[in-house]
């Protein structure tokens, strides 16, 4: 099978029952380690194409998306986008705003290196490999829309909670490649701590968490 789930499974990027800390902060025990995908390109190109696909009849001038690994699959998807409709659609990605004192997990998004020019007055279909809270990809969206851009869509490789992380939730038309559904939950009301469950410091944030609760 090539759905993502499948496909993201299949090299060994989700992980399950064991205690993680993800990028927003909060604990859970299923980890879809995304960096696992980016190493192979086969792979990566598929997921690529499957966004492209969902959206071949969509007006899209631009993909966007927050960077790291969300730099990716714009390049890839707006290439098979490209391929698709048979002109140029271009890839541009936004980066956490150096000038803010806020945490990784709070601060904005902006367009850098000129993407704003590009994004600016155009069709956007934004995108991101993973959601826990859909903070991140809200804050892409925000972004587009603060230089002028217009949101088509949203569309995320997995979202970890449909419930709660939903096109009333981001504020523009929400969709996912996949659902892996996983419980993300405050620090302070975690179970797993409450009964001593050590953390994974390989994985995920667990490191820079612990290290943080120890000063």
């Amino acid at each position: 099978m090539n759905d993502v789930v499948s496909i993201l499974k299949r090299i060994g990027a989700v992980l399950s029952d064991d205690h993680f800390v993800y990028t927003s902060g909060k604990h859970g025990s299923v980890y879809i380690n995304k960096d696992a995908l980016y190493p192979h390109t086969e792979e990566t190109n598929q997921v690529g194409r499957m966004f492209a696909k969902k959206f071949k009849d969509a007006e899209i001038d631009v993909v966007a998306a927050p960077a790291v690994g969300g730099t990716i699959l714009s390049q890839w998807t707006a290439y098979h986008l490209s391929k698709i409709k048979g002109k140029e659609i271009l890839s541009a990605y936004t980066e956490k705003d150096k000038g803010t004192t806020a945490s990784a997990a709070e601060s904005e998004q902006v367009f850098r290196r000129g993407y704003d020019k590009i994004v600016a007055g155009k069709k956007v279909l934004v995108i991101e490999d993973l959601t826990t809270t859909g903070m991140s990809v809200k804050k892409v969206v925000d972004a587009v829309r603060a230089i002028g851009g217009k949101v088509i869509a949203v569309c995320v490789m997995i979202n970890r909670d449909p419930e709660h992380v939903n096109s009333d939730t981001i504020g523009a038309p929400f969709s996912s490649l996949g659902v892996i559904k996983a419980d993300a939950i405050d620090a302070d009301k975690c179970p797993l701590c409450k009964v001593g469950k050590p953390i994974n410091t390989k994985i995920g944030h667990g490191k820079k968490f612990l290290e943080e609760k120890s000063r």
